[in-house]
């Protein structure tokens, strides 16, 4: 097979993995699936559905019948499986015709989808079952392309669909998914027999084919044509969005002022919900939000429904001036807060005067998408993935306006349209049926020390429970090992040496650039020199200061900051010691470094329990087993002043704690996460985790 290439899409299929498929036309569907997905041009996260059509067998009758497989509802083609579909009875989903009751009727028909079930493992049937399986061809794909959402959004859609494909391809005009659109397509193409696909107006693209390649290719050279004509006609024009009206700042100043802006942003759009951030500052962002056209196209909104849904009907255009001085939080924050405030009015005023008497409760009026002209694009949503989704959505959309602007001129939705897909009861019970948050959802925490031993237990467990979570050490292998162990939009890393301000300034650099900012400092970085009074040297006594004092004053100090421009509050645990508490022999250095720290979390504690940042302490002892310190000289100091061997320590220290228990990194985890994620009324707190000490007892 001739491989092809296109210029506007990529080319993906693999006919050797192809082929080990054979004539499983479900495999082959999927493999499609994923190929689409895997091309942010062709359609994002979540958008866009596929499906094939097969002979079964009725497990009732033993008939054959034809069965449509397609994606769920909530879906994803880029990461589809077998799981995340479902299989229908195509001619019972026909039938559906007969008890349709017209537009009215809609909500009631997507839970008669559930009575067409042929596979009993099926996913939930998606909004988009009736538009694909009322078509009669084996293989279709419903895509978001930017370039035909763009002729989909162009004044004068159905004349330009005419223009780049002739007669070759169908239009219907906006129109709700649902049932009916699944008519409107049907009958589109009754009456226009032959014709390779559909443009739906203000949404998207359907086309077909026989075969899961044919359709493939289909799917290829129509989004290719859409996109060789838009390119033609803006290299005509000459420009785009009216041409640049202000420049960027250099890459390294506009990062410096997303990074110090973003804590303060996720503050505001935080007033009813905690927030994640994301930064972009690519150059189809900066092109679009530099231009002249912006101030009249963001506040159109987006016309697509995937696009609104998921980056809220318009953005919120920041005034500030490229060279605003940012480094009075409390000035920058009396600029911001009257755009935010004006932002929430204007959503309010949405919801009230689209809104029905069985529409939901208004939802959260705060941005979704802010611009800063100059700089960049910030968003915010639940999680990593929802605003970095929210964020790569909001890019399609400039794509589509891009287009529109360059083939007549770009319309979005009518407001109540957008009103009727952003609050459809539909879509509210899918909200409804999102499973509980974990504890931690919507936090960040920088852990320092993060590479291994206690510092990435403490990362694991946080991000277990729904944090995210940068993880900081001096040695960059261990850190790049250890974030692998990660998840997308989970973790991120930063090499930090807590000894040097400046390096505990790029840490919280990058939480803020990653994930807008930080919630929960844990300072776990540590080494320990055991030596008696004579033979601790001015260089062992400046080290042990310096990252165990001096670095967790340094921590506090930068982290309390940032917390501060949040105004969310906080939490600033400290792992120090039980050599802090008790006295012990060859250890002046260590333990009186850890007596401070635990001191110093006392004072912060009474200083900032006004701004409702918590600093707590977890003490662990004995934790031979997967800690760093363990592996080098503190190990056989600690065995030489108890006379016994370094192999005996382990069982040595679990013999001596009151439950006769092995500490290991996972149970200092369980304490950081019972400050942060429990006891959320505890500060100036020290929680010992040594299996039970008495002479460590606090009191």
């Amino acid at each position: 097979m001739q491989v092809k290439t296109y210029k506007h899409v990529d080319y993906l299929w693999d006919e050797s993995k192809a082929s080990k498929l054979g004539d499983n036309q479900v495999e082959l569907f999927l493999y499609r699936s994923n190929i689409l997905g895997a091309d942010l041009r062709i359609t994002n996260f979540g958008g866009g559905n596929t499906s094939c059509k097969t002979i079964e067998k009725d497990p009732l009758t033993n008939d054959e019948v034809e069965v449509m497989w397609i994606k769920g509802s909530g879906g994803d083609i880029g990461t589809l499986t077998k799981a995340g579909i479902a299989g229908l009875y195509t001619e019972r989903l026909r039938n559906l015709k007969n008890v349709y009751g017209g537009l009215e009727d809609e909500d009631r028909m997507v839970g008669l989808f559930n009575h067409c079930i042929y596979d009993l493992d099926s996913k939930a049937p998606s909004i988009d079952t009736p538009l694909h399986g009322l078509l009669p061809f084996k293989h279709i794909d419903h895509l978001h392309p930017d370039a035909l959402i763009a002729v989909a959004a162009a004044k004068d859609s159905e004349k330009v669909t005419k223009e780049i494909w002739g007669d070759t391809m169908g239009w219907v005009p906006w129109q709700r998914p649902g049932f009916d659109l699944g008519l409107q397509l049907e009958k589109c193409l009754n009456d226009n027999p032959g014709i390779r696909g559909i443009v739906l107006g203000s949404h998207g693209l359907f086309t077909w084919g026989d075969t899961s390649y044919e359709c493939y290719l289909n799917s290829l050279e129509v989004i290719e044509m859409a996109s060789e004509f838009i390119e033609n006609k803006i290299a005509k024009n000459g420009s785009v969005f009216g041409g640049q009206k202000i420049e960027s700042l250099e890459p390294d100043q506009r990062k410096d002022k997303a990074a110090k802006l973003m804590p303060l942003l996720r503050g505001l759009c935080s007033s009813e919900n905690q927030m994640i951030g994301h930064f972009t500052d690519t150059d189809v962002v900066l092109e679009y939000i530099n231009s002249n056209d912006l101030e009249r196209l963001a506040p159109m909104g987006t016309s697509c429904p995937d696009h609104f849904l998921r980056t809220k009907i318009q953005p919120l255009v920041l005034t500030l001036d490229t060279a605003e001085d940012l480094s009075d939080s409390s000035k920058v924050l009396e600029k911001l807060t009257p755009a935010f405030e004006e932002y929430r009015k204007g959503y309010a005023s949405y919801y009230e005067n689209c809104k029905h008497d069985n529409s939901p409760g208004m939802r959260d009026p705060n941005p979704v998408i802010i611009i800063y002209p100059g700089v960049g694009m910030f968003s915010f949503a639940k999680n990593k993935q929802t605003t970095r989704v929210a964020s790569e959505f909001y890019i399609n959309a400039i794509n589509v306006m891009r287009g529109a602007e360059a083939i007549t001129a770009y319309t979005s939705l009518p407001r109540q349209e957008a009103f009727d897909i952003e609050y459809w009861l539909l879509e509210e019970a899918k909200l409804q049926r999102m499973p509980k948050e974990q504890p931690l959802s919507r936090k960040i925490a920088l852990v320092t020390g993060a590479g291994g031993g206690i510092g990435k237990a403490i990362a694991d467990k946080l991000a277990a429970e729904g944090a995210n979570v940068i993880l900081t050490d001096i040695v960059e292998d261990r850190l790049i090992e250890g974030i692998a162990t990660y998840k997308r939009d989970v973790a991120s890393y930063a090499v930090c040496d807590v000894t040097n301000t400046e390096s505990i300034a790029n840490a919280f650099k990058k939480a803020c650039l990653e994930f807008g900012g930080v919630d929960i400092v844990v300072h776990s970085a540590g080494l320990a020199i055991s030596k008696p009074l004579e033979e601790t040297t001015d260089k062992d006594w400046d080290l042990l200061q310096n990252v165990l004092v001096k670095g967790q004053f340094n921590l506090a100090k930068q982290g309390v900051a940032v917390m501060k421009d949040q105004g969310l509050g906080g939490n600033f645990i400290s792992i120090a010691s039980k050599n802090g508490l008790v006295s012990g022999p060859n250890n002046v250095g260590y333990g009186t470094a850890k007596a401070a720290q635990q001191h110093m979390s006392r004072l912060l504690a009474a200083e900032l329990g006004k701004d409702k940042i918590r600093v707590n302490v977890v003490n662990p002892d004995g934790v031979i087993v997967g800690s760093k310190i363990w592996e080098g000289d503190w190990a056989e100091g600690r065995a030489k002043a108890y006379g016994i061997s370094v192999e005996e320590l382990p069982a040595h220290y679990a013999k001596r704690n009151l439950l006769n228990e092995i500490i290991y990194p996972e149970d200092i985890a369980n304490g950081v996460f019972a400050c942060v994620g429990i006891l959320d009324k505890t500060t100036g707190n020290i929680i010992n985790v040594d299996g039970g000490m008495a002479n460590a007892f606090v009191r």
